[in-house]
């Protein structure tokens, strides 16, 4: 595995190496991370597996008020999921917040897809941090349930706090990064960090991103920050001046 080493991006110099899977190993706030082309965040010394955002049940819930989308997006977000815990075996499995898209989402869960999430609490901690859409957290789904915990140094929660937050790894905005190119451009979920605090690709099919440079991500960071952009199979760091607006 390459060794972290010290390079210019953003205009700043940023510790990280790629990985031969196709991750990005950077550090947080001192912490070594693993930031996955799925989107999930891996935390390999204590075998943890981060996701934000998944918004189960978001197809369903736009059917509900007559806007029809194809009602796959939650089986496909666990596929993506379980494909990470395979690979990974973790002991633990933070979610990020927004797990679910609204408050009745747990109970228009298909009956294997619920399956599926109990399953996921077999021989591991699953940690369900509340966020913003799933205040009343799981109702009926085994695991823990934190506003935040603090694990490795760092702190989890689903909501950016205002200004700088060293130690921060949160969710809820979806970072997305439109990527500047010769022949014009491309627009990617991506991580988002400025080595001191790090904003998590939403993780759900049908979650959406919003861009990096929206005024939403305004002074949370002390300098330029790393867009790790997700690929095909990769990760790739972009330097905030590569970055462009909407």
């Amino acid at each position: 595995m390459n060794a972290l080493s010290p390079t210019r991006a953003a205009g700043f110099i940023y510790d990280f190496a790629q990985s031969p899977c196709g991750s990005l190993r950077t550090r947080v706030a001192g912490t070594e991370v693993m930031l996955r082309a799925s989107g999930a965040l891996w935390l390999e010394a204590e075998r943890t597996l981060v996701v934000a955002d998944l918004h189960l049940e978001k197809g369903s819930s736009y059917a509900a008020r007559g806007q029809m989308l194809p009602p796959y997006d939650t089986r496909e977000t666990l596929n993506r999921l379980e494909a990470e815990i395979a690979l990974l075996a973790p002991a633990a499995v933070i979610l990020l917040g927004d797990t679910f898209h609204d408050r009745r989402s747990e109970g228009r869960l298909a009956a294997d897809d619920a399956g599926r999430l109990r399953a996921l609490a077999t021989g591991r901690r699953l940690i369900w941090v509340i966020g913003n859409h799933d205040a009343d957290g799981p109702q009926a789904l085994p695991g823990e349930t934190a506003d935040e915990l603090t694990l490795a140094g760092l702190i989890f929660r689903h909501e950016p706090q205002a200004g700088p937050q060293p130690r921060e790894v949160a969710g809820h905005l979806h970072p997305a990064a439109r990527v500047r190119a010769s022949r014009g451009s491309v627009r990617r979920r991506c991580f988002v960090t400025d080595a001191e605090r790090a904003v998590l690709p939403a993780f759900g099919a049908y979650a959406g991103g919003l861009n990096v440079r929206d005024a939403a991500f305004a002074g949370l960071f002390v300098r330029p920050p790393l867009a790790g952009a997700l690929g095909v199979g990769r990760v790739h760091a972009v330097g905030w001046r590569s970055l462009a607006g909407d």
